[in-house]
């Protein structure tokens, strides 16, 4: 197993014959060019398992089962669409698959923990990327997969419903406690 210790979603640039050769080796199930893609995607799909799940170890075993689909499926994709797309909405479908298996165990909020107390913007203004997606860390899993699905994969509530398996009213009830967990983290965090 590859062990990565920084999560980055900066890939180094290889060419396109360079991942034309892996893609064609990963086809023909080359443990070789598998490990190859394992060692260039690794950071970039655990950062994205992360931004789906509350724990590390969920996060681990959303990367792992992402390369047997990337690994199973790849003879099949079509080198007119970005490797990098592809992989990412496959992880992001295995990150829902996983949340469907294990949504049984999810925790519910109460919203009479939230305030509707909004943080200044000079505050949201100074945040980094990193402070964001630290913060979107912190939120329960349903708010985090509704949250990441509509507004930074830009799935709208209907597509979220079929995703998913909820309510599109839940859909917007998840998104909206989201944000508001989002604002009272931000007050706490950066106040």
């Amino acid at each position: 197993m590859v062990h990565v210790h920084k999560y980055q979603l900066d890939l180094k640039r290889y060419s396109e014959d360079e991942e034309r050769r892996i893609i064609a080796g990963c086809a023909i199930e080359s443990e070789k060019y598998q490990e190859l893609l394992y060692k260039w995607y690794y950071g970039y799909v655990m950062a994205v398992s992360l931004s789906y799940c509350t724990s590390r170890d969920i996060a681990q075993e959303i990367t792992h089962d992402s390369f047997m689909k990337i690994y199973s499926s790849i003879d099949r994709f079509d080198e007119k669409q970005v490797l990098k797309s592809w992989i990412r909405k496959i992880t992001v479908n295995t990150a829902i698959d996983h949340y469907r298996r294990d949504k049984k165990h999810l925790y519910h909020l109460d919203v009479s923990e939230y305030s509707l107390d909004i943080p200044a913007t000079a505050i949201i203004d100074q945040l980094t990327v990193d402070d964001i997606y630290k913060l979107i860390g912190e939120l329960p899993e349903m708010l985090k997969i509704v949250f990441n699905l509509y507004e930074i994969e830009g799935y709208s509530h209907k597509e979220i419903v079929k995703l998913v398996g909820i309510q599109e009213s839940s859909s917007r009830t998840y998104l909206m406690r989201a944000k508001m967990k989002l604002r009272r983290l931000v007050k706490k965090h950066f106040n």
